[in-house]
């Protein structure tokens, strides 16, 4: 069968990238094309777009680039109808993925699949009108989205485990590196380590940084190691770091994270790939006008929390500190409690193993391409 593919930034790359090859292994004769990454085109196909031809974050970047967004939706709406997939598989990116579920719904008859659903849970929950119009069927990556799209707004998905379980299995399976071997490697020195996870983004970087810099070089028993993002320059790193006594390590974030004792981390993948890592971590996510931003959390957003962690364990695993409560201070004495309180380390830990247990098992990409194909062969059979 033909498998058409849309991403829109590195992580979308990597989960399509795990799905193309599980289509691979229960479709032998699958065709791939797709606007992706270079992961996905290692796995075989015909790349139209990279995707970060398509990547513009913050209201000034998109409106900058409109006329560019718009043509890379047209030149994708065209190649998709002249190349008439058998499926449609949108991965995340809703902004752009939505509108061109929307143009292939209504003109073709084409099958838009979903894959890592849109987290209209959180904000844009109005988006549910959209994809119960124009998305076939909905493959979700976390749990708690079953309630959500079935419960409250009657739309059936598939709920097929979480890739970050994969990953992080994988890893440990393929990866016995013991600490004196990482620290050697890395040059590091023999103290336990503090991890420092600051974002993947320039922005989340500049905000986030400094403060954790400044919380945890009070602790001088422990070494501080940053996980360098992909794509950041050390130089840009070098400018929020000053004279805080810190290791940048690139491209070994999993590595880390298996030696780590503790760990700053901001929202996002990161907070799930820590737990999953078993290391106790305080959620810090500054911003700007913190108190404004705490304001709209209470009462613009639909969920009680912002870590991955917590929403899947729908209860406070581990601690937030966002906006008007991201103080030097709040991180200081958050980080105090996870190294040196051993009953309150302890619970976040059995936390994080009620978490798991509510992920499941590893084989996200294959419980999603064995439907995918059950769910077309039940199309041709009608």
């Amino acid at each position: 069968m033909k498998y058409y593919l849309i991403v829109g930034e590195a992580s979308g790359d990597l989960h399509a990238s795990h799905l193309m090859a599980a289509l691979k292994e229960e479709d032998p004769q699958a065709e791939f094309r797709f606007f992706g990454g270079d992961l996905m085109a290692a796995v075989g196909g015909t790349m139209v777009k990279h995707y970060k031809e398509l990547a513009y974050m913050g209201f000034i970047p998109v409106l900058l680039h409109l006329r560019t967004i718009f043509a890379n939706m047209k030149r994708c709406k065209e190649d998709i109808v002249a190349w008439q997939p058998d499926v449609l598989i949108l991965v995340d990116y809703p902004g752009f993925n939505l509108s061109i579920a929307k143009y292939i719904h209504a003109r073709t008859k084409i099958p838009v699949y979903y894959y890592i659903s849109p987290k209209i849970w959180a904000w844009k929950e109005y988006r549910i009108k959209n994809i119960k119009r124009d998305v076939d069927e909905l493959f979700s990556i976390l749990p708690f989205e079953v309630e959500f799209f079935e419960g409250k707004h009657h739309y059936p998905i598939h709920y097929v485990g979480n890739p970050t379980m994969d990953e992080v299995t994988a890893f440990c399976a393929s990866h016995s590196e013991t600490f004196k071997e990482f620290v050697e490697s890395n040059g590091l020195s023999a103290k336990p380590i503090i991890a420092l996870l600051a974002g993947s983004r320039k922005q989340e970087i500049k905000d986030n940084l400094p403060d954790m810099l400044r919380a945890a070089s009070t602790f001088t028993d422990y070494q501080l190691v940053l996980a360098g993002a992909p794509g950041i320059s050390p130089d840009y790193y070098n400018q929020y770091i000053g004279e805080a006594k810190v290791k940048i390590i690139f491209g070994q974030t999993f590595a880390l994270l298996q030696q780590a004792k503790a760990a700053l981390v901001t929202s996002g993948t990161a907070t799930l790939e820590t737990a999953l890592f078993r290391v106790p971590q305080a959620v810090c996510y500054h911003t700007p006008i913190g108190k404004v931003i705490a304001f709209l959390k209470r009462h613009i957003l639909s969920v009680k929390y912002i870590s991955l962690v917590n929403l899947i364990a729908n209860r406070e695993v581990v601690k937030e500190l966002v906006a008007d409560t991201m103080t030097v201070e709040q991180v200081r004495a958050e980080l105090n409690r996870i190294l040196y309180n051993k009953e309150y380390r302890q619970q976040m830990l059995d936390g994080y193993q009620y978490m798991a247990s509510r992920l499941g098992e590893a084989g996200a990409p294959k419980h999603a391409a064995r439907k995918m194909i059950d769910l077309l062969n039940e199309r041709c059979r009608e």
